[in-house]
Parts: C-alpha cells; sequence; structure tokens
C-alpha cells in the first residue's frame, strides 16, 4: 500500500507497480515524481549522467495507455528504474566511465534492459560507474566523481555508485549495476542499500555494441543485478531482470524459488585473517545473528572452507587475465588515476600470467567444489563484507595501503565471483553517521533463501533509507 503521509518518489518498486496495477496510481504520476526528485538532487550528486526524463515521462503516458486498454504491464508497471552506463541502452553511449568511449552509441537494448522493459520498468537515466568499472569507489575524468547521499566525504562504492546514490536519494526505486568483484555489494555497503548478487549462470548478459568477447574467467565472474532500498524491491526486480535471454551461452533458466530448505542452517564467521574486524562492524554481524537466531535459524559460529586461499587466487586470477584483455586499452584511453591505481593492485595481488594463469584457472574447481561440499551442509554463511566502516571516496587512490583497505580487504566479495556463488548484502547496523552492512551467501540458484534471510536482518536493523531520509 502506498503512504500517503510521504512524497511519491520515496515509494518503492512494489509498492509503485501494485498500486498502478490496482489503478490507484498512474505511471506519469510515478515516474514524473521520480524524474522531479532526479533533478532536484542530481546537480550535487551527480549519481545520473545521462538524463532520460523526457522520454520517460512519454513512456509512462503510454504506459497509461496500455494499462487502460490491457491492464497491468507486468510486476515493474510504471516503475521508474535506471541504467549503469556500461550495458547497451538504443540509442545511448555505452560509455564505461570512459572519456574515449563516450561515441559507442547501442544499436540495440542489452538483454536485462529488454527484461525490465517487458515487466513494464520504465528507464529514467543512466548511472555513473569509474573507468572501466574497475574501482571500489565512483569517479572518471568523462563525468566526475558520484557523490553518496549521506555525505560528500565518504565513497559511494564502485564500481555501480552511481547506481546505489541514485536509488538510495530517490532517483527512481530499482538501480541496475553489476558485480565482477563485489561491483553491486561495494555500492549497497557504502550507501546502506540492499542488493543481491546473483550466482553464475543467473541472469542474461550480453551487450550488442562490444567489440569483442569478454575474458573466460571475466564470464565467470561478472554478473548483472540490482540495487534498492529494500529487499522486497531487490526480490522484485531480480525476478524480472533474470529472464531467459538465448543472446548469454551461459544462462540456465532456472526458477527463481526452490523447494523449501530441509536445514535452516547458517554458518557465522567473524574470520577477516589479515585484517582488524572493527568493532562497529562486528556489532552489526552480532545484529544479523541474533535476528536470524531469534527468527528460527539454527546459527553456528563455524569456518567455511578454504577462504583465504580462494581470495588470494581470486585476485591473482582475476587480474591476470585483466591485464592480459585490458591492459592495452587501460594504457592507451586510461587516466592517470586508474593506471596508477592498476599499478598498485598488480604489486598487490601479484596475478598470474602465461602457463600460470591456465593452471590457476583449472584449479578453480577444487575451490568451488569445496564451498559447494560445505553449502550442502550450511546452506547460507553470514560474513562480513569489509572489516571497516566505509571508506573516504578517494582512498584507492592513496598508495598500497589505500588500496589494501578498500579492495585488498574484501576477501568474501571478490571470492565469491570467483566460486560463481550468490551473496546479499543487508544493513545491520549504524555506526559514526554511515550504515553498516553484512553478507549473506547461499548456495547455487537460492537467491531466493539468502534473500528471506535479509528480510529478517532487515526487520530487525530497519530500512536505512528511511533513517537518511529523516537525517
Amino acid at each position: 500500500m502506498l503512504d500517503s503521509s510521504k512524497p511519491l518518489w520515496q515509494a518503492g518498486a512494489c509498492e509503485i507497480a501494485d498500486a498502478i496495477n490496482q489503478g490507484q496510481l498512474t505511471c506519469e504520476a510515478a515516474v514524473g515524481a521520480a524524474v522531479d526528485r532526479m533533478r532536484e538532487v542530481n546537480g550535487h550528486l551527480n549519481a545520473v549522467v545521462d538524463d532520460l526524463g523526457e522520454k520517460a515521462l512519454a513512456d509512462a503516458a503510454k504506459a497509461d495507455g496500455i494499462v487502460a486498454d490491457r491492464g497491468p504491464i507486468g510486476p515493474l508497471t510504471g516503475v521508474p528504474v535506471t541504467i549503469k552506463v556500461n550495458v547497451d541502452q538504443e540509442g545511448r553511449a555505452t560509455t564505461n566511465g570512459v572519456t574515449a568511449f563516450k561515441d559507442v552509441i547501442a544499436t540495440a537494448d542489452a538483454p536485462l534492459v529488454t527484461n525490465l522493459k517487458a515487466a513494464g520498468a520504465i528507464v529514467i537515466g543512466r548511472t555513473n560507474t569509474p573507468e572501466f568499472s574497475f574501482r571500489a569507489t565512483t569517479d572518471n575524468e568523462l563525468y566526475g566523481r558520484t557523490k553518496s547521499p549521506w555525505n560528500d566525504w565518504v565513497s559511494s562504492g564502485g564500481s555501480s555508485g552511481g547506481a546505489s546514490s541514485a536509488v538510495m536519494a530517490g532517483m527512481g526505486a530499482v538501480a541496475h549495476g553489476n558485480d565482477i568483484g563485489g561491483s553491486l555489494r561495494f555500492p549497497a555497503y557504502c550507501t546502506g542499500a540492499a542488493t543481491v548478487k546473483p550466482g553464475l549462470a543467473r541472469m542474461p548478459a550480453f551487450n550488442p555494441s562490444a567489440p569483442a568477447e569478454r575474458g573466460l574467467l571475466a564470464q565467470l565472474m561478472s554478473v548483472q543485478g540490482v540495487i534498492c532500498r529494500t529487499v522486497a524491491d531487490v526480490r522484485r526486480g531480480t525476478k524480472a531482470m533474470m529472464a531467459y535471454s538465448p543472446h548469454d551461452p551461459w544462462q540456465v533458466p532456472m526458477p527463481f524459488e526452490g523447494p523449501p530448505p530441509w536445514l535452516r542452517r547458517v554458518a557465522f564467521t567473524r574470520n577477516m585473517f589479515d585484517y582488524d574486524l572493527h568493532p562497529a562492524v562486528a556489532e552489526a554481524l552480532d545484529t544479523a545473528a541474533g535476528a536470524l537466531s531469534d527468527a528460527g535459524y539454527d546459527v553456528v559460529e563455524i569456518e567455511p572452507p578454504l577462504l583465504w586461499e580462494t581470495a588470494q587466487e581470486a585476485n591473482k586470477v582475476l587480474f591476470g587475465e585483466t591485464i592480459e584483455m585490458l591492459g592495452g586499452d587501460i594504457e592507451k584511453y586510461g587516466s592517470a588515476t586508474i593506471k596508477a591505481i592498476f599499478a598498485e593492485y598488480a604489486k598487490m595481488f601479484d596475478p598470474y600470467m602465461g602457463k600460470d594463469l591456465q593452471l590457476a584457472q583449472a584449479r578453480r574447481s577444487k575451490y568451488v567444489r569445496a564451498w559447494l561440499n560445505f553449502l550442502a551442509e550450511w546452506p547460507l554463511i553470514l560474513t562480513p563484507f569489509l572489516p571497516t566502516p566505509p571508506f573516504k571516496w578517494d582512498r584507492d587512490t592513496e598508495g598500497a595501503e589505500g588500496v589494501r583497505e578498500v579492495l585488498g580487504a574484501a576477501i568474501y566479495s571478490y571470492s565469491m565471483n570467483y566460486l560463481g556463488l550468490p551473496a546479499g548484502n543487508i544493513p545491520a547496523g549504524f555506526h559514526d553517521g554511515l550504515p553498516i552492512g553484512v553478507q549473506i551467501i547461499g548456495q547455487r540458484w537460492r537467491e531466493d533463501l539468502i534473500l528471506d534471510a535479509c528480510e529478517v536482518v532487515e526487520a530487525r536493523a530497519g530500512v536505512m533509507a528511511e533513517r537518511l531520509w529523516d537525517s
């Protein structure tokens, strides 16, 4: 039900679509409120870098005509959404945050854009990403920095920082993003949003404008998804976006909901290995564990297998392949900032190259096998996402220590991409004016169980957007 006491731009995707489908709201009103909000606050935040408001309003009017003639369009009827600028949208530039790519105009929509539109969603703008979508904070020479809606000091996250800042500020109810090492979860962590990184082969991924195929490991690690203010909206947006597309050779058309779990067990770890766990993060983990336990989950502190080894392999292999496949473009088109950061990545993670890279890619199955066997006994795993509260926006430009704090410490992030496992992020605490999130990992094809658990934590910790708007 829509809350008439709140501005319409604060309404979530489920509220908007249900109200429109029940004849209580128009698409024009919902989209108009989001466009007005975008134009009110985006000048400061710089989250949306391609304003599609006028077309969105025209699309909303057409959608209202369809609803009047034929009834609801789909589960996202009239919901204002944003698309990240590293994904194709017909007639728009797929820049990937790089000045040299500002004239790469998509000739067709990526499958996920097609799926969102088919579900009734209306695109109001395209959101910022760092250069080559390869930083955990969002800044580039083409568009500039995206600020957090919480304050100007903290990072909005990356690489889907424009998406997280936009949705938390009320510029749309669903924000598309993607994630090769944490690019959905870093932004959710930094801004207090909710997300789930889908597992391997869950979401369709294809850019018609791409000049070549991505590296094999990038294909296995990178996924598409959504960032929203509430878990319910993440669930609805994810289900709408995952419709099958034959353009993606990896996608498996599995149903979203699986059978009821025969075990309601949660493995719980706070082990950060070489990194110190901040007390505020420890408190958030305890809050999440307590909420899950009170809801009937059997929560037990137990270590998942080979986490440290998995994380080390993930970075060595990912950056080895990235240097091989993308290094030339970074050197040719990248700014001095991104080149310096990549130099630190190379020094810190000591990437595999040549035959060592091939051998490491072969070893990946060893780690996947260990985790799948563990998850057979422990269907969900509660972990830190980062050991510290959200970091300042340019921390990764401050040499080795900055890169270590921002990306090196994210051992529970990129390791899940390497394993192809789904993982959700949800706020579970608040410290020094900023939200603190936790991560919940799940079995393959069980994003639904992850979101069930995230909803339990959300009910205990609250929706951070409401705290943001009241501040």
